[in-house]
């Protein structure tokens, strides 16, 4: 059975998540689970040597984390797009903030397109957005 959809709002921000701090553990599981042994994600010094400050996550696991809240809110079964650009990267010890923002909204289609985005406090780290079926408001 299908639940029915969520109702939103043009100009509705959506309910914030906070993921984090990020560790060694966390980006070790997701290269277990994807198959991403690149050393930028697991070797500090090779890191460092690459130019970064330390060992950073991969951008599939904040774009992971950021598909799986945005199902959550607006139920899986109503996303019908979702896509992101990767921005800057995650490194361990930071916080991941999940949010967005209704930008339209569709009566013909009963859709709403929103604007997603996941930040390291005022550092955008991956920006998005998504298609979703709603709920009009009555």
């Amino acid at each position: 059975m299908t639940r029915p959809p969520t109702t939103l709002s043009l100009g509705q921000q959506l309910e914030t998540k906070r993921i984090g701090p990020i560790t060694q553990t966390d980006i070790v599981r997701f290269a277990g689970a994807g198959g991403d042994f690149n050393p930028l994600h697991h070797d500090h010094d090779y890191a460092v040597r690459a130019g970064l400050p330390g060992v950073i996550s991969m951008g599939q696991m904040q774009a992971g984390m950021l598909a799986a809240w945005v199902a959550d809110l607006v139920h899986v079964e109503h996303l019908l797009t979702y896509s992101v650009r990767f921005a800057s990267p995650l490194s361990i010890g930071e916080i991941l903030e999940l949010g967005g923002t209704v930008e339209a909204i569709d009566s013909t289609t009963s859709t709403a397109t929103l604007a997603l985005h996941a930040k390291s406090g005022d550092r955008v780290v991956i920006t998005g957005g998504a298609q979703v079926r709603i709920m009009l408001p009555q």
